[in-house]
């Protein structure tokens, strides 16, 4: 009796190429997968924080708060020099500084910023080769990064607060352009024209979408808004801070994967972290931390300072109000009622006011809280 070859269906054909393709796909998507990791994960810069400040440091939180110490470099290397012209030489100082505590339950945040001319103790560093740099008195903060590399600016910092700081973040000149870009810019709204030849910012009052170039010259803005101080620059700093997380709420970074592959790119590729946060797993661990915070979870002051004995261009912290920030961080507390109600008006926010005679370039809002307001330095 003859044999027959068994003829495939035209079901059973179409099954099988189907399932062919399936499996395609999924080698394929883990492929893309397994790149995307690596590629990510190659992107992250980040320094041993935690081996070079040793044990002699403020504890730890133990009800799940936790504090992060964002730093702004002005350094000119590479695309920075474009973006930002002027010069450090082979330098970067902390151009912005940030203390960010999350509370125990990751509702809620709070954010002060530091001023970058306030006079503090700098401790003893170890710097990235190994050196020992000799601290100092009446240093300004911002050289603590100078001096020593983001292990001195926490060493700094806690000293200064009296809070460990778990997490260390730092981005560049070009890597908050690169960053506000990718988040698709962000609007601010102004209530006065803003020409700052330094900057570069030209702005006429009202609502402006700023592209990363803009939105880097608004955070750097001194001498076109207000009396010129860093002060002023910080409370720009606070408002695009507040932009952008209303950007990244509204903008479908999150569930659009070809965005957010763009982002996850641009932003690994612009910081630098400490260790712990030096992968793709624990930076996305950190954004699911914080991604119920928006900007109505977020509280923000400038720490309270006041001019400086014998140094009008450089500030001191002002107590008993500073140490009050610090003590409220650390108990897990919102900012008290009298240094958030003494806080710096908004430049670019400023109600009109009739002209007056100069009075000691000293805004208002610095004469009612008693802290200056310096010039001297110019924008870096």
């Amino acid at each position: 009796m003859a044999e027959h070859k068994r003829v495939p269906s035209r079901r059973r054909t179409v099954l099988r190429t189907a399932a062919c393709a399936f499996v395609a796909l999924v080698v394929l998507g883990a492929g893309a997968a397994v790149y995307a990791y690596v590629r990510l994960n190659g992107n992250i810069k980040s320094v041993d924080i935690d081996g070079r400040l040793g044990d002699a440091r403020p504890p730890a939180a133990t009800d799940g708060s936790f504090n992060v110490l964002v730093l702004g470099s002005d350094s000119r290397s590479g695309e920075n020099g474009d973006l930002a012209g002027g010069d450090t030489g082979d330098t970067a100082r902390s151009d912005t500084a940030m203390v960010l505590h999350v509370n125990q339950d990751h509702s809620r945040a709070q954010l002060v910023s530091i001023p970058r001319d306030t006079l503090v103790t700098r401790p003893d560093c170890t710097d990235a080769s190994g050196r020992t740099v000799a601290g100092a008195r009446r240093a300004m903060y911002n050289s603590a990064f100078e001096s020593g590399g983001a292990a001195c600016a926490v060493k700094t910092t806690e000293q200064l607060t009296g809070l460990r700081m778990d997490h260390y973040l730092q981005i560049d000149f070009a890597g908050f352009a690169r960053v506000v870009d990718a988040m698709g810019g962000a609007t601010v709204t102004t209530t006065v024209a803003i020409h700052d030849k330094d900057s570069g910012l030209d702005l006429p009052a009202g609502q402006h979408h700023l592209d990363g170039k803009q939105a880097l010259a608004f955070v750097r803005t001194r001498h076109g808004v207000g009396d010129g101080s860093d002060l002023g620059r910080i409370e720009l700093q606070k408002q695009m801070v507040k932009s952008l997380l209303r950007q990244a709420g509204g903008a479908g970074l999150f569930t659009d994967p070809v965005k957010l592959w763009s982002l996850g790119d641009t932003v690994t590729r612009s910081i630098t972290t400490d260790s712990a946060l030096g992968s793709v797993n624990s930076l996305v661990g950190l954004v699911r931390e914080l991604k119920g915070i928006g900007p109505d979870q977020l509280g923000m002051v400038t720490l309270p300072v006041a001019a400086a004995p014998g140094d009008p261009n450089r500030v001191v912290e002002q107590q008993p109000q500073a140490d009050r920030v610090w003590a409220a961080l650390k108990a897990d507390r919102e900012f008290p009622p009298e240094v958030v109600s003494a806080q710096p008006e908004n430049p670019a926010q400023a109600a009109p006011t009739a002209p007056t005679a100069p009075t000691a370039a000293v805004s208002p809002s610095a004469r009612t809280a008693g802290r200056p307001t310096t010039k001297a330095t110019a924008a870096r």
